[in-house]
């Protein structure tokens, strides 16, 4: 079973960034045709680095650094008390300063974000983070559909109002509770995803959630900007995911003039369903973009 609590050689960094530390993952490169190029990978709402474990490793053999983030207000990085600066907009500008560091070292970026990790990570585009690929993973052209997540993210916003995050949690739990997948999962990875949450600032879980349900769609607009960069874009997502639809997925794709690759049997995150699959459609690609 791949998880968040699947084993890696990664070590614990940290960044500066403009609201205090971001926390991340980081592997060197393996082996004799490492390159100079970092993946830069960015988690979705209420992720964390460790969303990413199973992709670890096998990026970093295959020649590519990793460095695995949490967003601010996630996990283990520091993060103001604005919700509005945990909208797409502010959180890109911090991936794209944070790009611009790693880029300053001559080494080149690919950059990967999952879900709201896609929104803020086009939004880094926006803001001028010199990239030299842009993956979208399970992640949609505009705010989240209606359907079971956004009810969540409605519900969850007057929850963490009065109850605050470890009231938000307890329903959190009750809700899993009555998914018999839950139960089967190991009482470790239940402590992590308990543990993770409360870790969570609160500000960020409404800003976040906030993102998901108001964010126009910016597709045009990140078609010129990629275009006019020569910037290579991939959107990958499974067949069976139930955030944005693979069939929107696949238009956002078109209208980007980007590849587009599709994971059978896989939901909303293809980095813990079939990492080896996603790695399998994701290192051709990359390779192709920075030979080309």
């Amino acid at each position: 079973m791949y998880s968040q609590i699947s084993p890696h050689r990664a070590q614990r960094v940290d960044f500066q960034g403009r609201h205090g530390t971001i926390a991340a993952l980081r592997a060197p490169a393996m082996g004799d045709d490492a390159m100079r190029t970092t993946v830069l990978l960015v988690p979705g709402y209420t992720g964390s680095k460790e969303d990413f474990a199973p992709m670890i490793d096998p990026i970093a053999d295959a020649g590519f650094e990793v460095v695995a983030l949490d967003l601010p207000g996630q996990q283990d990085s520091a993060g103001p008390d604005d919700e509005a600066l945990y909208r797409p907009g502010p959180l890109g500008s911090v991936i794209a300063e944070l790009i611009g560091k790693i880029a300053a070292d001559g080494r080149k970026v690919l950059l990967l974000g999952h879900s709201y990790g896609g929104l803020v990570a086009r939004a880094a585009v926006f803001a001028g983070a010199p990239i030299a690929g842009l993956t979208l993973m399970s992640s949609g052209p505009a705010e989240i559909p209606a359907g079971e997540r956004r009810t969540v993210l409605e519900v969850g916003e007057h929850v963490l109002a009065e109850q605050g995050v470890e009231g938000t949690q307890r329903l959190n739990e009750l809700r899993s509770q009555q998914n018999p997948a839950y139960a089967a999962l190991p009482q470790e990875l239940r402590d992590f995803y308990r543990a993770r949450f409360l870790k969570s600032n609160a500000a960020a879980l409404l800003g976040m959630a906030n993102g998901l349900r108001f964010e126009p769609d910016q597709v045009a607009k990140l078609a010129r900007a990629l275009r006019s960069s020569g910037t290579p874009c991939l959107v990958v997502c499974g067949d069976a995911d139930d955030a944005w639809t693979p069939a929107a997925q696949r238009d956002m794709a078109e209208r980007l003039d980007a590849d587009f690759a599709v994971l059978p049997g896989v939901m909303h995150s293809p980095n813990t369903e079939a990492p080896l699959d996603l790695i399998a459609t994701l290192l051709p690609t990359w390779r192709a973009w920075l030979t080309s």
